[in-house]
């Protein structure tokens, strides 16, 4: 998780964003959860990588404000992905538990997102949004049938 939520973002950034300020055009996006604004039980270690993940994104925000560029943070709620698989080392009956008895996020859902926040006027920068599906109040308040 660390590696991935919070180094991979780094490395990615580091790799990208130079260009986009030399082109002075761009707009940054990343895919954090609403694990980076509430934590939960058992969840510690991914709790904090997406704590990380909304901490660079605003930095990045007030490093990028004297440029064009834009940077945005998208932050689902329950998205029905592989995340439960790998979470519960490949037990599929416990994953599919997790978005049983309502209807979860899909990727779709994420990606429309992404889509509306790109393509907002050059001068609307779209600073976070969190996404729950319906049945969703909170990181743990789930309402299942």
């Amino acid at each position: 998780m660390i590696d991935t939520n919070i180094k991979g973002l780094l490395y990615m950034s580091r790799a990208v964003i130079p260009g986009m300020v030399r082109r002075k055009s761009g707009h940054i996006v990343n895919i954090g959860s609403i694990a980076g604004h509430e934590v939960y039980p058992g969840g510690n270690v991914y709790c904090a990588t997406k704590h990380a993940v909304d901490a660079l994104t605003k930095g990045m925000r007030l490093d990028l404000v004297d440029t064009p560029l834009r940077v945005s943070t998208i932050d689902p709620g329950l998205v029905e992905t592989e995340f439960s698989d790998v979470r519960f080392y490949g037990d599929n009956e416990k994953a599919k538990k997790v978005y049983k008895g309502y209807k979860a996020l899909e990727p779709d859902d994420i990606a429309d997102a992404v889509i509306w926040i790109t393509s907002r006027p050059s001068h609307v920068q779209i600073a976070e949004v969190i996404i729950f599906p319906t049945a969703q109040g909170s990181a743990t308040s789930v309402h299942k049938e």
